[in-house]
């Protein structure tokens, strides 16, 4: 019979695993307790992306083949030890989410079956300012990883020509995305002007291959770069986190070196481990270094085009263009 627990030592904690030999990806037979050792054994690795930001969890309890539960609002029944912090949503709501601070936290979200991590842009010493910036970095229909990871090396030299770092990973199903590490000077709003700034000259140098349209009739067969993964509340999955697929593939961080041969579906909750602990954390210098906005926010306030829509759950933005697909709008 199988065991109905089992208990995990992580670090200073005991993490309870129920149903741990239920299978959670039925592609590989992976099991719920080889999900949770999973997160344990990247942990410092995903500490990394998470330490400190409020969290949203993608939940799948019965497994990937199952509904989801995208919960925002941390769990009211949990371990003293879990943390919580308050964040204000753009509808002017708050929620006390969860707050990541020890690898432990990875492993009791993934006993309750969360499968991917969804951190903030900031810190919970300064939820207004965020500290990174994203670059979501998403194939449209017609095109892939290949030509993402295309993109990604045109924003590597925008970014190198402002003597900026970024650091790249794969997203776990066909795009890329790219940390920048910033001074937490400038809040949601210039953060999301800076990502436009810098996707609108990657548009301009690769105007064949990627796009800043927001609406998906505009894009055509080109790659879009992600500027509203930047505004309060909007999030990418975090570094080393598995993705909701039947094969359990990773978001696993890469060098710049190392992405021109990457195979993406070589990343999965089996591989990934080992490729932590021969190699580390490949984004180890992440925090390193913290860069400045100012010439990005030069570059959007020095263009006519101004600001671009938000997404549609926001309220109406000072200075944001109409919110309506083009084929709709009226004269």
């Amino acid at each position: 019979m199988a065991s109905p627990y089992i208990e995990l030592e992580v670090g200073q904690r005991t993490v309870k695993v129920t149903n741990p030999d239920k299978v959670y990806f039925p592609e590989i037979g992976a099991t719920k307790r080889e999900l949770v050792e999973y997160y344990v054994s990247v942990g410092e690795g995903a500490l990394r992306g998470l330490r400190d930001r409020p969290t949203y969890i993608k939940r799948h309890p019965d497994g990937v083949l199952n509904d989801a539960i995208y919960q925002k609002r941390l769990p009211a029944k949990r371990p003293e030890w879990v943390q919580g912090v308050t964040v204000r949503f753009p509808s002017g709501r708050t929620a006390e989410t969860l707050l990541v601070t020890e690898v432990a936290d990875l492993a009791w979200c993934a006993n309750l079956g969360t499968i991917d991590f969804h951190p903030w842009q900031a810190r919970a010493a300064d939820l207004a300012h965020p500290d990174e910036l994203r670059f979501d970095i998403d194939p449209q229909p017609g095109t892939g990883f290949e030509q993402a990871r295309e993109v990604a090396f045109v924003v590597r030299d925008v970014l190198g020509e402002l003597g900026i770092t970024g650091f790249p990973k794969t997203s776990g199903s066909r795009g890329v995305h790219i940390a920048v590490r910033i001074r937490p000077e400038w809040d949601f709003v210039q953060v999301r002007y800076a990502a436009i700034a810098l996707a609108r000259e990657v548009e301009r140098r690769a105007p064949d291959l990627a796009t800043t349209a927001w609406w998906k009739e505009e894009r055509g067969e080109r790659v879009f770069i992600d500027f509203n993964q930047n505004a309060l509340d909007r999030t990418v999955v975090a570094a080393y986190s598995i993705r909701a697929r039947p094969h359990a593939p990773v978001s696993t961080p890469v060098t710049w070196d190392e992405l021109p041969e990457v195979d993406p579906a070589a990343f999965d909750i089996r591989t990934v481990p080992a490729r932590f602990a021969d190699l580390g954390d490949v984004h180890a210098t992440l925090d390193d270094k913290a860069y400045s906005l100012t010439p990005l926010l030069e570059w959007f306030h020095a263009d006519d085009r101004g600001d671009m829509p938000y997404p549609p759950n926001y309220p109406k933005m000072p200075g944001e263009p109409k919110r309506v697909q083009p084929s709709k709008a009226r004269p």
